[in-house]
């Protein structure tokens, strides 16, 4: 939000509009200019005053009251006539890009482009000519080498800008065809992330004389020695704030030994009060539901201050948007436009809700098509945030580290970005399209909008053109893997950034997203046809681009499994070797000395991997043993143990069990299978002759592997980590029919024993659910992994008294689900059936010898 004002600015070279007020944070029939304005009404006129907008222009401006709405300005600025006033960014949400008008991100990366050349701002230089080359193009415009340094030389963005010119026109080049919003968005994206975002300094001193700087931040309060943060202190800690004179004091809830109440000393008592009053703003604006009401003063004397924050808090911003309807108000990008004030809101706009269906009003439609329709927005909008993965949060960490050559750059993103340009128009129209099926906007307008399919079928002829990018998939996966072995910067980059929340696959798997998307519209055309009679000659076309990338998506899906594999296990090198092909992976009980140990088992088309789970940070597998399928015996049971097993391999003989029969019959089925064909095979597997013997060695377990080890490694929810934990297994086939089977919607959520309904944003994907609050959330707050699952409908004992509900259940854990309709609470049942079962066999390995891109 900015800070409260009645100011109407006229800034601005770049945009051009009509009047936007935004939504304000005061409450309603609450006026600036009528609270507390005595102090400039007893000299019987306003007062002029000069204004310094976001933009650096300046404005004069005939007021009443300051920008604190219940004082007189002349008792809180002694010359206002002769003072310059600047508008500023007052609360930094932790998400800029989930502020709805985007008049108000513009604003916002104003405040950023002015933080940045003033310093406070602080990061890399190769971040900062990021940022440089994201605010010259929302100028200026696409790339034009004169252009550019003439605005360069007259603007400074940056104060190292000298050095790193030709950087910025570097990367401003790489900008070509983004819109100044997009260059906004993507200013926002860049800097939010940056620890010195929105932070700003209030020097202080600590009990041993040490000079720090306090901030106040939307989570609570920072402390920072330098531009270091050292501590945080969250809202949910600090049980109160005072100061007394010169002295700030954070009174904490006691936890343990340690001392509940710190000291800061500061300059002056006026710059603590400051401090504390920003701090007591902050957490009304962030922290509470309602707005504080002000206490009654003392009649006699008073003791402290009786400051309260003055306005709606972010919730009853959030509540007033949703309630009212609030639209949002489009503005052209170039020319002058007047304004008064634009406070931040986010767009939660979510369906209602009413008692008969959990997210549908009763007005909208129940036709079969409008939840086809509904579900390939959803998934769109799933999608669209996965390409986002790779388009804006893996190529801002790889340009933030100068980690990647320019060749593969441009190779990556050149192929990538014309489909997620594409994409973003595609869901525009799906989400403009279901809007007028509703009947939430342009009510007025006349037509035939109770239909998807040719938005669908004119999107899809589109998506033709794309196929030649499509089949570029492939040198993309294998570049970008040799580059990560070759260079060990990007290799780091590459780790850390797996390690991130956004990242909540392994990163190659978003490189194959394109594809399986194209196959998820196959199948929902095929859906959209059952429902519509006839057929049309487009919906062919697209069945003819899908069958020419269904090989190459088989291949690369393979390479990608492969690749991961290299990357969580320990102890195995060139896995990626032409020609092999993973089959399954899953947890069995190995016979050693010491009994039945649990191991977890990789089978490939050309040898069989086992493995013990490590105990470093990142929670990697180390392999103990290596056989090769060359020469190995077909496997049969013949033990007295309950689902035991005996593998016979040309080196060595090793007896397994596993937690199951139907487990058991798995893995007899697809090693036999693979021994089978490793005999047909013409190619003499010798590449692995030297096998490792197994080493249960304590110590080799212990050991310290990688550089990200203190690391916790957060992608714990991956399907080797499950089958460990849940005692399964998965084979390509399931991995194969889990890329059909993608979801995303929102559900209604609720716990074995609780009693409310919880409203979350669920994608299924890889076997997992993961769990978002809205769909504009960049990560999840938590995933559920399904191998092991039982899905069905809630038992009477259950005491579920709802429509379209499912149960989902792994032992004692328990889960209901609401879905909006028959439909969509079906399609569910579908998916989650399909992960947690698992029962598919390995049907479809990769022919021999090398094959077209094209699959000729």
């Amino acid at each position: 939000a900015f800070e409260q004002s009645p100011f109407g600015l006229t800034p601005g070279t770049r945009l051009g509009a009509q009047f936007n007020a935004g939504i304000s944070t005061l409450e309603p029939g609450q006026s600036l200019s009528a609270n507390m304005a005595t102090g400039a009404k007893s000299h019987g006129r306003g007062l002029q005053i000069r204004v310094l907008g976001l933009d650096d222009s300046q404005e004069f401006f005939d007021i009443e009251v300051w920008l604190e709405p219940t004082k007189p300005i002349i008792k809180q600025v002694r010359r206002p006539t002769n003072t310059l006033f600047r508008l500023s960014v007052k609360f930094f949400p932790p998400d800029p890009g989930q502020l709805q008008e985007e008049y108000t991100r513009y604003l916002f990366s104003l405040q950023m482009k002015r933080d940045l050349m003033e310093g406070r701002l602080t990061c890399t230089e190769n971040t900062g000519a990021l940022l440089a080359s994201h605010l010259v193009q929302s100028e200026i415009g696409d790339y034009d080498d004169m252009a550019d340094r003439d605005f360069l030389r007259v603007n400074k963005l940056l104060p190292y800008q000298d050095r790193v010119l030709e950087k910025i026109l570097d990367l401003h080049r790489r900008h070509m065809g983004q819109t100044p919003a997009e260059s906004d968005f993507q200013v926002l994206e860049i800097a939010r992330k940056l620890e010195m975002y929105g932070v700003r300094f209030h020097p202080a001193a600590d009990r041993e004389g040490t000079k720090i700087n306090l901030a106040v931040a939307h989570m609570g309060l920072q402390v920072f020695q330098g531009n270091t943060k050292i501590n945080t202190f969250n809202w949910s800690k600090i049980r109160k704030l005072s100061f007394k004179r010169k002295r700030f004091l954070i009174k904490l809830h006691p936890e343990g030994p340690h001392q509940d109440t710190l000291e800061f000393l500061m300059a002056s008592r006026d710059q603590c009060k400051i401090f504390w009053k920003n701090c007591v703003e902050h957490h009304s604006f962030f922290r509470l539901f309602d707005q504080p009401q002000p206490k009654s003063k003392a009649i006699l004397f008073t003791r402290g201050s009786s400051f309260r924050y003055s306005g709606r808090t972010q919730k009853q911003l959030v509540e007033y948007v949703r309630d009212s309807g609030a639209k949002r108000t489009p503005y052209q990008s170039e020319g002058k436009i007047a304004f008064l004030f634009c406070h931040h809101i986010f767009s939660l706009q979510l369906c209602g809700f009413d008692t008969k269906c959990p997210l549908l009003p009763q007005r909208y439609p129940t036709d079969k098509a409008y939840f086809i329709a509904k579900e390939i927005l959803t998934t769109e909008r799933t999608y669209l945030k996965d390409l986002e993965v790779i388009t804006v949060w893996f190529r801002s960490a790889v340009i933030k580290e100068n980690a990647m050559p320019e060749g593969l750059m441009t190779l990556l993103f050149s192929n990538i970005d014309p489909i997620y340009e594409f994409h973003r128009g595609f869901l525009k129209e799906i989400d403009q399209r279901l809007a007028l099926w509703e009947g939430r906007s342009n009510a007025h307008v006349k037509g035939d909008y109770q239909r998807i399919g040719d938005v669908m079928l004119r999107n899809m002829s589109a998506l033709k053109e794309f196929t030649s990018y499509l089949q570029k998939h492939d040198e993309v996966l294998t570049e970008l893997e040799k580059a990560t072995k070759r260079l060990k910067k990007l290799e780091t980059v590459y780790k850390e950034f797996e390690l991130q929340k956004v990242c909540y696959l392994p990163l190659n798997t978003f490189l194959l997203k394109p594809i399986q998307r194209l196959m998820h519209y196959k199948l929902i055309l095929e859906r959209l046809c059952k429902h519509y009679s006839p057929a049309h000659r487009d919906h062919d076309d697209l069945a003819d681009i899908a069958a020419q990338l269904q090989s190459s998506l088989i291949r690369l899906e393979n390479f990608q499994k492969l690749t991961e594999l290299q990357r969580d296990l320990i102890g195995i090198e060139n896995l990626t070797t032409p020609g092999r092909e993973f089959i399954r992976e899953g947890c069995l009980y190995k016979l050693t000395k010491k009994g039945l140990q649990q191991r977890m088992f990789f089978l490939f088309s050309d040898m069989l991997l086992y493995t013990s789970k490590g105990v470093t940070a990142t929670n990697q597998f180390k392999v103990h043993g290596q056989l090769p399928l060359h020469g190995m015996i077909e496997s049969e049971n013949e033990w007295s143990v309950p689902h035991c097993f005996t593998i016979y391999s040309a080196q060595r003989t090793i007896v397994v069990a596993a937690s199951s029969k139907v487990e058991m019959g798995k893995w007899i089925e697809d090693l036999n299978m693979a021994i089978d064909m490793a005999k047909k095979s013409q190619e003499k597997s010798n590449i692995f002759l030297d096998v490792s013997l197994e080493q249960e060695s304590e110590d080799d377990m212990h050991s310290s592997r990688t550089s990200l080890d203190k690391q916790t490694h957060h992608r714990a929810n991956t399907t080797m980590h499950v089958c460990w934990h849940r005692n399964t297994s998965v084979s390509m086939s399931d991995h194969s029919l889990a890329v059909e089977n993608q979801l995303s919607g929102y559900l209604l959520r609720k716990f074995k024993n609780s009693n409310g309904w919880q409203k979350l944003w669920v994608v299924f994907t890889n076997f997992c659910l993961f769990f978002y609050k809205t769909h504009q959330d960049d990560f999840p707050l938590a995933s559920l992994p399904l191998l092991g699952y039982t899905v069905c409908t809630p038992e009477e004992s259950d005491s579920i008294h709802k429509e379209y509900v499912f149960k989902l259940q792994f032992k004692s854990h328990v889960y209901f689900f609401r879905a909006e309709s028959e439909y969509t609470f079906e399609r569910w049942m579908e998916v989650i059936k399909s992960a947690a079962s698992t029962t598919g066999r390995m049907s479809l390995l990769i022919p021999k010898g090398p094959m077209e891109i094209n699959g000729n």
